[in-house]
């Protein structure tokens, strides 16, 4: 058995590039940044960042165009692919990115209270799509900021 799955969750580095295929159909080329925060041997927080080039294709693309932009938050579920070309001076060109099968926005920086219908991965909008009941009073979790200490980790 094989498996080639990427679940990713991070921000945009740049808004999204859209391009047109031949057959007319869209492309959306996007840099997603990931961070990655642990302590080192000496006990020193260390972080460290990885970009990860992304490509959306068809209504993803343009939804994507449409409504993300540099430093939004999304979620993004896909594949690895590795692609290559010949070079313009003749040498073999490799890039490495995750086609995207899905993804979601992440929450807006100012909260519940200024979010617009955004589109799902499927291009229904949060307005356009059925409506469940939510209770009156939302609860929020509030999460300490101190950080987790490995140590108090049962397993």
């Amino acid at each position: 058995m094989y498996l080639n799955k990427v679940f990713l969750i991070g921000n945009l580095t740049r808004d999204p590039e859209i391009k047109a295929l031949p057959s007319g159909s869209k492309v959306a080329s996007i840099s997603l940044a990931t961070n990655r925060v642990w302590k080192d041997q000496a006990g020193a927080r260390q972080e460290a960042t990885e970009y990860h080039n992304t490509v959306a294709f068809g209504r993803q693309a343009e939804n994507l165009a449409q409504y993300a932009k540099k430093g939004a938050s999304l979620f993004v579920e896909g594949r690895i692919q590795t692609r290559s070309w010949d070079g313009q001076d003749g040498k073999k060109n490799y890039r490495t990115e995750i086609i995207i099968d899905s993804f979601q926005f992440g929450p807006k920086a100012g909260g519940f209270g200024d979010a617009a219908p955004r589109p799902s991965a499927s291009g229904v909008s949060d307005a356009e799509a059925p409506q469940k009941s939510a209770p009156a009073d939302l609860d929020t979790i509030e999460y300490p900021d101190e950080e987790i200490n490995l140590e108090d980790i049962p397993f």
